[in-house]
């Protein structure tokens, strides 16, 4: 017999899907065949006629959120992840638990598919529903924990905040010159400060100073396991959970304004014409004159007057220039407005508005992306002068999956745009495409599509360079208090530069590293836009009843999901929904009524009215209008 080994994928339907190399389509296990399978477990599928799951060989995960229902005497828990297709069989309730109750829930065991599974309960959430409880169950279901252990809180107490005259001289000093932050309004911490200092003859130095965290966060310390268990700070749409406890990440790191702060720094010097003559890197200590929001920063800008307005104009000069030549040659322009939530004191969504890239946060992007790349240029040409071992972590970006392009070259063709891929991917053809959108209706759903069919970011050891920035060698330096890849940045930048031995196991290590943060990166990306879908969901309950303009972003066999123009809330429009005819899906852009031929496609403007807003699904459902 036939088997095949792989991560099966369960849909909310129930029906499982596992891929076989070379084959364009993936394999289909029906509901009742999966055995003993939950959705992304490790199993053997044999390769029969009917293929059905024949092993678990290693499960996902084993903690579950979820929420109480009791059937005649018996308890079950229905998971959150409406992927785990059948509900949970709980043994025994503890006190204070109850019907309509979020759990957190422990996998105990499951010998026969004809029964439910069976676990125990960790943890009692609160009651369904509430803000509180349902943004927790948002972290506990991805492992996500919100507090820190005692001992790592006692070991970052313990912290000496005082720094000491040895330690500044082994610093460049940059105390006396001008310095400041730009950051969001309601941002806690402040991982990079901007230097800039100019000379007579109108030259200028630009320094990019980022929280030395590895000062601090020494290896092998419980500070250090627990940021690398965590991988990354989490923001969900009311909250944020730390990498590093507050008294690091708000405090000792932080770049608070008026304070003397340890920092690691890329310097760079340019003639009065913005061309960058050289570099330095090194440890350094700053004092930030200012603390700026975005905002405010650029209504300086505007105002061409106020503190700073010449270092902001000349940074803000160059900034466009740096971009400019970017975009030359191929840095793939995605560019997009946030979508941001405000609640109320309670956690209620109030409004949901797009907020619009400024000049300043452009300035602060092509600065960021200035250090991280000549810092992984500096290591390259540093080791290979000194004959070292190279090794380092690099932000990598893979080439787009051809068959994706191809498929996304025929959708872009519904609408009238011709993607050109004869020769290859050419990021200067992409860039053309996304001018050619801009201020269309469809604009939008053209740049997700893009987005989609790219390769995900990730961290390495082994560089194959950034498709997407058009960079050989980049690497993440920037966010020392939020990502833990870029403390690992600084420790191998620094022992680099002190010219330290790297063994085998070392190599190893790092790469075993990049891997974890890469997977940490996805689950708080998943955290993140879940908390803004359920409160988008919310939102939109008030709405229930309402026509409003959309946009059709999806096809599938089942409906169309389309898009509210006002606040980018998706929802589906139920194929059965349609009474003047009967339709089915023609291609993988449209949908045709097979009496009348009426069509409905991608990126068609249609009117909706919303007929319900489930928040247990965190699921819209549209009809059209008329």
């Amino acid at each position: 017999m036939k088997t095949l080994e792989g991560i099966i994928r369960i849909s909310r339907g129930g029906t499982g899907f596992i891929d076989r190399e070379g084959a364009e389509e993936s394999i289909r296990i029906p509901t009742e065949r999966l055995g003993l399978a939950l959705n992304k477990d490790k199993v053997v599928v044999s390769l029969e006629t009917k293929p059905r799951v024949l092993k678990v060989l290693e499960r996902n995960k084993i903690k579950f959120t979820g929420t109480l229902e009791k059937s005649g005497k018996k308890w079950f828990a229905a998971p959150d992840d409406k992927r785990i297709h059948l509900d949970f069989f709980i043994k025994e309730i503890p006190a204070g638990a109850g019907e309509n109750m979020k759990v957190l829930i422990k996998f105990l065991g499951w010998d026969n598919p004809e029964k439910n599974p069976e676990a125990e309960i960790l943890e009692i959430i609160g009651r369904k529903g509430e803000h509180q409880t349902e943004m927790k169950a948002i972290l506990l279901n991805r492992g996500i924990e919100e507090d820190f252990p005692p001992d790592v809180l006692k070991e970052a107490e313990k912290i000496k905040r005082e720094i000491s005259k040895e330690e500044i001289k082994k610093r460049l000093d940059f105390r006396k010159i001008t310095t400041f932050t730009i950051d969001p309004f309601d941002a806690k911490d402040f991982d990079d400060a901007i230097s800039f200092e100019e000379y007579p003859d109108g030259n200028f130095k630009l320094g990019v100073h980022i929280a030395d965290v590895s000062h601090y966060v020494g290896e092998k310390t419980k500070l250090d396991g627990e940021a690398r268990k965590r991988g990354f700070s989490v923001y969900l749409v009311d909250r944020t959970i730390p990498m590093l406890p507050e008294v690091l990440s708000n405090d000792v790191c932080s770049l608070n304004p008026k304070e003397d702060k340890l920092t690691f720094s890329a310097v760079f010097e340019f003639d009065k014409n913005g061309r960058k003559k050289n570099h330095w890197i090194g440890k350094t200590i700053i004092n930030s004159d200012k603390r700026f929001t975005y905002e405010a920063a650029q209504e300086i800008l505007d105002k061409k007057e106020g503190l700073f307005y010449k270092e902001l104009k000349i940074m803000n000069t160059l900034a466009q220039k740096m971009h400019r030549g970017r975009v030359e040659r191929g840095s793939i322009l995605f560019d997009r407005d946030e979508i941001k939530i405000e609640l109320d004191k309670d956690g209620k969504p109030l409004k949901i508005y797009k907020k619009k890239r400024l000049e300043t946060h452009k300035l602060i992007e092509e600065f960021m992306l200035l250090a991280n790349r000549e810092v992984t240029e500096h290591i390259e040409k540093h080791c290979k002068k000194a004959g070292l071992d190279k090794l380092f972590v690099y932000r990598i970006h893979d080439l787009p999956n051809e068959e994706k392009l191809a498929e996304l070259a025929v959708f872009l063709k519904a609408f009238g745009y011709n993607l050109n891929l004869e020769g290859g991917v050419d990021p200067k053809e992409i860039n053309r495409l996304i001018k050619e959108v801009e201020g269309k209706p469809e604009e939008e759903l053209v740049k997700t599509s893009l987005v989609r069919s790219m390769a995900k970011a990730e961290y390495s050891t082994k560089n194959i360079g950034h498709f997407g920035l058009a960079f050989n060698l980049y690497t993440h330096f920037t966010s020392p208090i939020r990502r833990y890849a870029d403390l690992l940045v600084h420790r191998l930048l620094y022992g680099h530069l002190k010219g330290e031995a790297i063994s085998k196991s070392e190599i190893q290590k790092y790469q075993k590293m990049s891997l974890e943060a890469s997977r940490n990166e996805i689950t708080a990306a998943e955290a993140e836009r879940e908390s803004k879908k359920y409160k988008t969901v919310e939102f939109m309950q008030s709405k229930v009843g309402q026509t409003l303009s959309g946009i059709i972003s999806g096809v599938t066999d089942w409906g169309l999901y389309v898009q509210d123009k006002e606040t980018g809330a998706e929802g589906l429009v139920k194929l059965s929904s349609l009474r003047d005819d009967y339709y089915k899906t023609s291609g993988k852009y449209r949908v045709e009524g097979t009496k009348k031929k009426k069509k409905f496609q991608l990126g068609d403007e249609v009117k909706i009215k919303l007929i319900k807003a489930s928040l247990n699904d965190k699921e819209l459902d549209f009809v059209f209008a008329n």
